[in-house]
This record gives structure tokens, sequence and C-alpha cells, in this order.
């Protein structure tokens, strides 16, 4: 039983530090490209349909991608930018890129729900581009923002699983080494416990604070 605990506490390490990194570079980078795909867009504060478009095929091109091919097919990246294709450091280049796309076009749908009134009025009183995305369009889509990248968090999740079972560790790698090739079923359902232990309190926290911002905002 003592293995057992072991086994999951290092998985679950491995799987949080996967996950971590991982969504915290897609935010970095999939936020401000929302934030681009709607200011570019028709009736954006600065529309240009070349940027919109050309970013739109990149991101629709790279979501297209199954998240097992995408991670097989980026092992000589991986292996350039980490140094290795297998361990949890390998996991992160995949996820990320998985990620970044995904929570780009959730942050997108809940910055294109802003209210234009409240654009136009920012405009009528002299705002320029800078300060309307700053002090507009995020904090009135931040709840949305919050939402969608729990989802994002959730999915990832679930992909790391996926890495897992193909050489990146946590959870995965111990669901499919001593779980499924080992035929022990208590190892098995212990893993996906946590998993949905840690999905629900994921979800759990990120309604949560999704909710507050949007009482915040009223």
């Amino acid at each position: 039983m003592q293995q057992l605990i072991d086994l999951l506490i290092t998985g679950t390490i491995d799987t949080l530090l996967m996950v971590g990194v991982s969504a915290f570079v897609a935010l970095l980078i999939g936020l401000p490209l929302a934030v681009v795909f709607v200011i570019t867009s028709d009736h954006g504060i600065y529309p240009s349909k070349s940027i919109n478009q050309v970013l739109g095929w990149i991101v629709n091109i790279t979501r297209s991608i199954p998240f097992l091919i995408l991670m097989v097919a980026l092992i000589p990246i991986t292996r350039f930018i980490v140094g290795t294709s297998y361990g949890v450091w390998a996991a992160v280049v995949p996820l990320t890129l998985a990620a970044t796309p995904f929570f780009a076009r959730i942050a997108e749908v809940s910055l294109r729900e802003v209210d234009t009134g409240l654009i136009e009025a920012a405009q009528a009183i002299g705002c320029n581009r800078k300060q309307i995305i700053w002090h507009v369009l995020l904090p009135e889509a931040l709840p949305g923002i919050v939402a969608g990248f729990t989802v994002t968090l959730v999915t990832m999740i679930n992909s790391s699983a996926i890495a897992g079972a193909i050489g990146a560790g946590g959870l995965g790698d111990i669901a499919y080494r001593y779980g499924y090739q080992r035929f022990d079923m208590q190892i098995m359902l212990a893993v996906i416990l946590v998993l949905v232990v840690l999905v629900m309190l994921i979800q759990a926290t990120g309604d949560a604070l999704s909710a507050q911002l949007d009482k915040r905002k009223i």
C-alpha cells in the first residue's frame, strides 16, 4: 500500500508540473493571441484581414492535429529544446503547443462577447487602442477567460495522461506501466480516482473564481 501511495504522489507531482508549466506558457501566448484575433477582425479596433487570416490558419491547423500524433511529430523539436524526448519536461512542448491555440479560441469567444457599446464609449472619451484593451476588453471578458482557462486545464490533465502513457511520466505512465501492462486493476482505479479528484478541484476552483470576478464586474 505504501508503495502505491508513493507512486501516486510522485505521479501527481509530475502531472501537476508538466501541466502547470505548459498552462502558464499557454496563458502567456494564448491570451495575447486571442486579443489579436479580436482587434484585427473586421469590426475590431485595429482591423487587419491578412493578420487575422494567417493567424487563424495557423491556429486551426494546430488544433486539428490529434494530441498523440502531435506529440510524436514534435519529437525532434522536443529533443532539440529540452534535450530529450522522454520525461516530464519533454511533455511540456507538445502540451503547450496543443493548449495554446485551444485556449486562444476560447478566450477569443469571451473577448468577442464584450459589449461593443462599452468600446464605443471608451473611444468617444478619447481612449486609445491600448487603453481599450487593458481597461475595457480584458476586464470585461475576465470571468469568461478564467472559465475558459479552467476548461483548458482540465483538457491538459487528460492530455498529460496520454503523454504519460508514451513515456512522459506522471499519472498516465503509472496507469500504463503498473496498471495496464501488469493487469493491476487496483493501480488503474487509484490513478483514475486521483485524476477525477484533480479535475474536480480545478473545475471547482475555476468556477468559483470566475463567479467571484463576475460579481465584482457587476
